[in-house]
């Protein structure tokens, strides 16, 4: 299985690398600059060299980069707007630079207009931060999210049209990023075995679980169908660690990569939150 952190690049490209194998992790994610920031600047090309080798080094595949906070494609707001597909266009020059497989990008707010031209909005933004980018491998995953406010991407529907209407548009490679912590909070009740059965039946109906390419593992804090987006650790919350081993050993995930994105409210909770789940991975 790939199971992996969201490391810091505050040292370096290659100290986030560094980090997750010491963590030991065999995939991770990173940031590809700030993230509360619009600018951001090329990365190094000696950092990415030393970043690609410590990957090889460590069997670190494959490489995530989550874009920055402040993006909104779905805002009709002009200079929000403007801001956006402009930083949005630097986060895929960058991941392309950077050689990372998967780019995941929340799909933003509607707020203001309607949800339908949140989504028409959305997927104009793509082809305009995509426009004359050349060909390569990288893949933007959509990550659905805990459906508060005007928020897209908490139905399964949403997210579906989203993409359907970006591959007419655009010719950028587009699948989805699954957050527990998200799915739970949205209203998919993951912690049972019932539950996630359902939701994988309407994922595979909707998404096509093959279009599933990273899921990001996160208990929650809160219960199911709150709509609040905050991350637990692996156990510590509203899923829950009985069903985060069936989520780890269900035969349609086990083969996805598991990226965590949990708290560090004590030293040492990213290593114990890895270490749980690779023990819940574990068949019994």
């Amino acid at each position: 299985m790939r199971l992996g952190i969201h490391t810091s690049t505050s040292g370096s490209l290659e100290s986030a690398a560094r980090k997750a194998a010491d963590l030991g992790a065999n995939t991770f994610q990173i940031f590809s600059a700030s993230p509360r920031m619009w600018r951001a600047s090329a990365p190094d090309p000696r950092q990415v060299r030393l970043l690609g080798a410590a990957r090889d080094r460590y069997d670190l595949h494959p490489l995530v980069i989550h874009v920055n906070y402040l993006i909104n494609l779905a805002s009709l707001d002009p200079v929000i707007r403007a801001k956006s597909i402009a930083a949005f266009r630097g986060e895929l020059e960058r991941a392309h630079a950077i050689g990372a497989a998967y780019l995941v990008l929340h799909p933003g707010s509607h707020k203001g207009a309607s949800i339908e031209q949140g989504i028409a909005a959305f997927v104009l933004g793509l082809r305009d931060a995509a426009e004359g980018l050349p060909d390569h491998k990288l893949t933007v995953l959509l990550e659905n999210t805990a459906g508060a406010g005007s928020h897209l991407g908490s139905r399964f529907e949403e997210l579906k049209s989203m993409r359907d209407r970006a591959g007419e548009l655009t010719g950028l490679p587009i699948g989805y990023c699954l957050d527990t912590c998200h799915l739970l909070a949205a209203g998919f009740d993951i912690a049972t075995q019932a539950g996630l059965r359902d939701t994988l039946r309407s994922a595979e109906a909707l998404l096509g679980l093959a279009n599933v390419h990273i899921i990001h593992a996160n208990d929650s804090k809160f219960p199911l169908a709150s709509h609040v987006d905050r991350h637990a650790n692996i156990g510590a919350g509203h899923i829950g660690a009985e069903a985060f081993r069936r989520i780890l050993t269900h035969p349609k995930l086990r083969r996805k990569p598991f990226i965590l994105e949990t708290p560090i409210d004590r030293e040492g909770d990213d290593r114990r939150n890895l270490d749980k789940l690779k023990s819940l991975a574990t068949r019994l």
